[in-house]
């Protein structure tokens, strides 16, 4: 007579032990009982539940579907970049220059293209080893570096006011256009807005 293999025990999921003989655990089924682990199928649900439970997965599925920054103003605003009624445009060095007389100074949008540098673009044009104008006005978009005589690096990013002493150089920093918007009053820009005539540390 063979002699039967001891049984093992098995932890099933309600901590209970199950004897088995290949290391699994066996579920029994008698007449009358419910074995561990048996679940009642769920009531169907009413039709104004089943509505219900419709429309709170759509709005689920509608807040998990949304493109990231959704809300959110776009990085190029199209209005910053559309041609100004009445200004005097050129491009110089591969800077779109538009320009409005008001009164005794002007309002001027400067466009730098993506990989400007004013020591490589503008410096031929100019004939002087740095941009010896000063510049005033409003970053509306992108970033920019400024480089002084004395090695001082100044990082401007949009949004932000800016104002630039005379003697430096300038580049655009990543792969977008800057846009700066800009006020000054011609050869006395820095007299009538008391600006130093050279950058200094205070």
């Amino acid at each position: 007579m063979a002699r039967s293999k001891p049984a093992r025990h098995t932890t099933t999921r309600g901590g209970r032990k199950a004897a088995g003989t290949g290391g699994a655990a066996r579920r029994t089924r008698k007449t009358g009982t419910t074995a561990p682990g048996d679940r009642t199928p769920p009531a169907a649900p009413t039709p104004r539940a089943a509505k219900t439970a419709r429309r709170a997965s759509g709005r689920k599925a509608t807040r998990a579907q949304a493109p990231r920054g959704a809300g959110q103003p776009p990085r190029r605003t199209a209005a910053l970049f559309a041609p100004l009624p009445g200004s005097d445009a050129r491009v110089v060095g591969g800077v779109q220059l538009d320009v409005v007389r008001a009164g005794a100074a002007r309002v001027k949008r400067e466009i730098y293209p993506p990989g400007y540098r004013w020591s490589r673009h503008m410096k031929p044009i100019t004939g002087t080893d740095l941009c010896m104008h000063a510049h005033v006005g409003f970053l509306a978009h992108g970033e920019i570096h400024i480089e002084y005589a004395d090695g001082c690096i100044i990082e401007h990013r949009a949004p932000q006011v800016v104002a630039i002493e005379p003697g430096h150089d300038g580049w655009v920093v990543g792969g977008e256009p800057v846009v700066l918007i800009e006020f000054d009053f011609e050869r006395d820009t820095i007299a009538r807005l008391g600006m130093p005539a050279a950058h200094r540390h205070d």
